[in-house]
């Protein structure tokens, strides 16, 4: 019984299916169509334009290696200005740097200078291990600089940097090189004043990259901030060269006398270039004795 009524549906649907056909082409399903048509064709067009959007989004393997040289020609370009940025601030800070020695020679007319570039450095300013070649004693502090004996430069010649700063004086010096003992070395002596009250003292360095101005008379007054120049004494140096400012006082009973720690006027370790004073005008010490042995 259930296989004959399965049998009847079927044949049901078929007769239903084929009069529906002959109706369609006679046309009696005219006015169903219509409607069905209304409300089908906005989903058909809006499906339709869904389908074609979403082509035009999907890039093709052209599209991507297009994309992909665009991108590394922008970023050559790039690395390019980059490049080009750090040469020209480069040459700006030359430049300036240039100018400030520049403006120190004509400031300075009597002085006869040769300039040079910073080549190295003592170990002691860095940890030993990143520098070759370092000097034997491990408290020396200095700079190597090149220029040497065939540019003028001679043992003793006191040693500048940009605004008037004293870096030190020649120790050693070859054809094309120069060691430069800087201010702070332990062995260094240089005559000092205080720019403003005229006080003098000597400016001593240390082991540890420190300098005191020393041999100040106790009833001397001297202030935190104090600019501290060479003062000439003994023809070695010209006066006026800034040293540092005092950064604290104390009183030695011992010695009877005060110290002043002193500030640098400079970074050793930013050193670049210098100037050598080859030539200045100093009094002839040698003169007296002269004098006295005729």
């Amino acid at each position: 019984m259930k296989r004959e009524r399965g049998h009847w549906w079927v044949a049901v649907l078929l007769a239903a299916g084929l009069l529906l056909l002959i109706l369609s082409e006679a046309g009696a399903l005219a006015p169903v169509e219509g409607v069905l048509g209304l409300v089908v064709a906005p989903i058909e067009r809006a499906a339709s334009a869904i389908i074609r959007t979403a082509g035009d989004l999907t890039p093709t393997s052209r599209d991507l290696q297009d994309l992909q040289q665009e991108v590394s020609r922008l970023q050559a370009y790039n690395d390019t200005l980059v490049q080009e940025n750090i040469r020209l601030r480069e040459y700006q800070a030359e430049n300036e740097e240039l100018r400030r020695k520049l403006a120190f020679a004509q400031a300075n007319p009597t002085l006869a200078m040769v300039g040079a570039d910073v080549v190295d450095r003592g170990c002691d300013l860095y940890t030993c291990g990143e520098v070759v070649g370092r000097d034997t004693n491990p408290y020396l502090r200095y700079i190597i600089i090149n220029a040497g004996t065939r540019h003028g430069v001679a043992v003793g010649m006191p040693v500048v940097t940009s605004g008037s700063v004293l870096v030190g004086r020649v120790a050693r010096a070859s054809a094309n090189l120069a060691y430069v003992q800087l201010v702070n070395d332990p062995q260094s002596r240089v005559a000092a004043m205080l720019q403003q009250s005229r006080i003098t003292g000597l400016i001593v360095g240390s082991p540890e990259g420190a300098m005191t101005m020393t041999d100040i008379l106790p009833d001397e007054t001297v202030n935190i901030g104090d600019i501290i120049i060479t003062s000439a004494i003994g023809g070695l140096l010209p006066r006026g060269l800034i040293i540092g400012q005092v950064d604290s006082v104390a009183y030695q009973e011992s010695l009877l006398f005060q110290e002043a720690m002193v500030r640098p006027a400079i970074d050793f370790q930013q050193l670049e270039t210098v100037l050598i004073i080859t030539d200045f005008p100093a009094p002839d010490l040698d003169e007296l004795h002269t004098e006295e042995g005729r």
